[in-house]
């Protein structure tokens, strides 16, 4: 494969003030207490080695990768001065590798994978040598996240195996298969967060966010929305950090800041009625199952959700999957069936549906609570999603329903709850030693907050 330069002239896409900040996290790498010019007073052209880089990457960096990371740095070189994996990285090798981590097309971030993947500069690596890649990059995501406190209120207890998505194709077959750099810029495309992570991992592990940027200039500011309605509970959502970090880059901007969770069928019950009442008129919202097979699915409501015997919604609205694999699915203009839901009628379907047409949903849940469907033979005409589930009828193991953005501003003047409103109530649910189900899911704090 040669090194990385041959497949393309060096590039820098960074802003001059972009450029500045690079360049001083580069001088603190080099000599943070070293003069630039030797003890003849010449000037010393810098280079970076494993011992510095090892010294300065971020504490909370687990040590494969710090090797991975050296890897990548010197597999490029954009003057072409050596063949293979130089020895040292001088300043136009690190803003290179920068430049295709963080902005690159993804042949070049292909490149830079290989070597971070594996040693070997110019053979293809193994379906087994990318299942730990990626194991090992999403574990150190994790880690630097949470030491910067940048979880923003998602409690790893609370939250499904980070690394679940990572163990959906372990077959001997795939990992030993051999992937070459037309595989690798296949699997970038396939399974896009990878490029998010890595950018976040350079981000953090370098330590280029700090006090003059503030994570804005390389859009790491709000890496996670900020997670409402799990924190002082005892409910465990079935999302994984990945995944929240996956779904929210594919969310209108305005919804990517805030979650807060509506309902959980943990917390609240296997009741379609009390799903119902939760989720009225709360905004666009986030509707997450998971299967009696550990299939995990759900779409993106791009309205507030309205009980009424026809379809609502716009083209905003898509479906996902999570598990066993990645996948959104927008819509493809065929029709307008993008949400539906209707409760207590005998002449309409009784459920809540994404998709398709009636009796036949992209995304079925049925009004009687327990199940529902996903039909797409071959495809859901208004997602062109596939069957979500792993049976068309599905068992329905968990459901969840996340608001995501600020809530609308009728419901934020209105008080949250009937019992908000009338403390009497309240007193006597306390004196017969009755609770508010949705105290469990409010943060002490949350009113001020908002």
């Amino acid at each position: 494969m040669g090194n990385v330069e041959s497949h393309g002239s060096w590039r820098c896409q960074f802003s001059p003030d972009e450029r500045t900040i690079l360049d001083n996290v580069f001088d603190a790498i080099f000599a943070p207490n070293t003069s630039d010019f030797s003890k003849w007073g010449k000037a010393v052209q810098k280079q970076i080695t494993l011992p510095l880089l090892k010294a300065f990457v971020h504490k909370a960096m687990l040590g494969p990768m710090t090797i991975r990371l050296y890897n990548g740095l010197r597999s490029v070189d954009p003057i072409r001065r050596s063949e293979g994996l130089s020895g040292t990285i001088s300043k136009k090798q690190f803003i290179s590798f920068l430049s295709y981590v963080m902005r690159g097309t993804a042949e070049e971030k292909a490149l830079v994978l290989q070597r971070m993947v594996s040693p070997d500069p110019d053979g293809p690596v193994k379906g087994r040598q990318i299942k730990e890649f990626t194991e090992d990059l999403i574990t150190t995501v994790i880690h630097l996240l949470q030491s910067e406190n940048m979880l923003r209120d998602w409690i790893l207890e609370k939250t499904a195996d980070a690394l679940s998505g990572t163990q959906d194709q372990t077959t001997d077959n795939v990992l030993n298969a051999e992937y070459g750099h037309s595989e690798l810029k296949d699997w970038i495309y396939r399974v896009s967060h990878i490029s998010a992570f890595l950018h976040i991992f350079v981000v953090l592990s370098l330590r280029i966010i700090n006090s003059e940027c503030n994570g804005e200039l390389f859009g790491t500011k709000h890496l996670l929305p900020q997670c409402l309605g799990i924190k002082y509970s005892g409910v465990f959502t079935i999302f994984d950090i990945p995944s929240v970090l996956y779904l929210n880059t594919y969310l209108p901007s305005e919804r990517q800041d805030q979650w807060q969770m509506l309902f959980s069928s943990q917390f609240h019950g296997e009741s379609f009625t009390r799903f119902c009442s939760l989720i009225l008129h709360k905004g666009p919202s986030l509707l997450v199952i998971k299967d009696s097979d550990g299939y995990v699915f759900g779409g993106f409501a791009s309205h507030s959700w309205d009980a009424r015997p026809q379809f609502q919604g716009d083209s905003k609205c898509f479906l996902f999957t999570l598990s066993p694999q990645l996948g959104i699915y927008t819509c493809t203009g065929y029709n307008d069936h993008y949400m539906y839901l209707n409760n207590g009628q005998q002449t309409m379907p009784n459920g809540l549906g994404m998709g398709g047409q009636f009796y036949y949903f992209g995304l079925w849940i049925d009004s009687d609570y327990g199940g529902g469907h996903s039909k797409a033979k071959p495809r859901c005409t208004t997602y062109n999603s596939p069957q979500l589930s792993a049976q068309e009828h599905f068992i329905i193991d968990t459901m969840e329903l996340w608001r995501v953005g600020n809530p609308p501003e009728d419901l934020v003047s209105s008080p949250k709850s009937v019992l908000d409103s009338e403390p009497e109530a309240q007193a006597l649910l306390h004196m017969i030693g009755k609770m508010r189900m949705s105290d469990g899911l409010r943060d002490p704090n949350e009113e001020g907050e908002k």
